[in-house]
């Protein structure tokens, strides 16, 4: 942990100075595409132990939609396909290559996230785990992880749900509990390269003893 914890914060560093003609570009896209609005979004995440953190990304929806998600914390958060009107045809391209999300790499640097971990939930969710589920906190929040990976097309698959909050609830949510309890109990340094590997690459891994 102490290797990964150095890595973070180095690879981070070298990730903000050397993305940050293409964190310039894509501001600059937001504020010209999407002018109403601040570049970036910000939220109160829960974090490592429980601790709230402010998370930072590129704005992909419009302001009023998007200060309407802030307010309602998890309820509309946790359930994407309720986004997908929300979200404009820039913000559409950030988050389908995961651009929206450079801007964590602050996070990590500040000590907030980790590149590889569970992803940050806003409170109502990872705060109100209960017995061996509540571990999962012990992690630091990542910008992917084995979760994120198995539902990377997360928003797309509630969307063909009939109860996309129930499906999250029963489904989703318990499973990624799941992934995110073996990934603490077999940590494993190598894998963590792996899974930041396959998730610029956009491919699936072998973990937890499934394709993820």
């Amino acid at each position: 942990m102490i290797l990964k914890c150095i890595f973070d914060r180095l690879m981070s560093l070298v990730g903000l100075i050397c993305l940050s003609p293409a964190l310039l570009v894509v501001a600059i896209l937001i504020k010209v595409k999407m002018p109403e609005g601040p570049v970036l979004f910000r939220q109160k995440r829960v974090g490592q132990n429980g601790k709230l953190f402010t998370v930072y990304k590129f704005r992909s929806m419009t302001v009023k939609k998007e200060a309407s998600i802030a307010s309602r914390d998890s309820e509309t958060t946790s359930i994407a396909s309720e986004e997908q009107s929300r979200i404009t045809p820039l913000g559409e391209k950030l988050r389908r290559y995961k651009l929206d999300e450079l801007p964590e790499l602050w996070n990590v640097l500040k000590g907030d996230m980790s590149f590889v971990g569970p992803r940050p939930d806003v409170p109502g969710y990872a705060d109100k785990l209960e017995g061996e589920s509540r571990n999962v906190l012990k992690l630091k929040p990542g910008i992917t992880g084995p979760a994120s990976l198995k539902y990377r097309d997360e928003e797309y698959l509630l969307a063909t749900v009939d109860n996309p909050q129930q499906y999250n609830d029963e489904v989703i949510y318990p499973d990624k509990v799941r992934l995110n309890l073996y990934y603490l109990q077999h940590y494993s340094f190598v894998k963590d390269i792996q899974m930041m590997v396959c998730t610029v690459l956009g491919k699936k891994m072998d973990y937890a003893g499934e394709k993820i």
